[in-house]
């Protein structure tokens, strides 16, 4: 079975830019369907290491104290709840964190721009998502279900 060039070319670039499914017709007319599992080229997606890692607390920590700096607060760091990533020049984490703001837990999402082989990090954006209620059965260390 042969593929004339541009459905080839097709296939290839559609393949780098991780489409879902992609579907072309050979030459003798037959239908041939690629699927792929990779995410979006410049897409936000989840974060293939784990949320609790050193690497994502580090960047949370260092969004907090950036927001600190810039804001003149004194947020307190707790933990964090969500990350995701998005390729870009480098990489651009999402975060969802959680920080004590005078006593109380509150949540917020920060974007942190990091270019490892450059040795940049940078504090994009960090804003109030909304409240922690004051006690959560994780809190109390109560397991759901039981």
């Amino acid at each position: 079975m042969k593929l004339n060039k541009l459905s080839v070319v097709f296939c290839v670039v559609v393949l780098l830019l991780g489409s879902g499914d992609i579907s072309v017709l050979c030459e003798e007319e037959e239908l041939i369907k690629m699927t792929t599992a990779k995410p979006l080229l410049g897409g936000v997606h989840d974060c293939r290491g784990s949320r609790n890692s050193v690497e994502i607390e580090s960047l949370a920590r260092f969004a907090v104290q950036e927001h600190n700096k810039h804001e003149n607060t004194l947020l307190e760091f707790a933990r964090v709840l969500k990350v995701k990533e998005q390729v870009v020049a480098g990489k651009l984490y999402h975060l969802t964190l959680e920080a004590i703001d005078a006593g109380k837990k509150k949540i917020y999402e920060a974007k942190v721009w990091v270019k490892p082989w450059m040795n940049f990090k940078e504090l994009q954006e960090f804003k109030h998502a909304g409240d922690v209620p004051s006690f959560t059965s994780s809190d109390l260390g109560v397991k759901r279900g039981h």
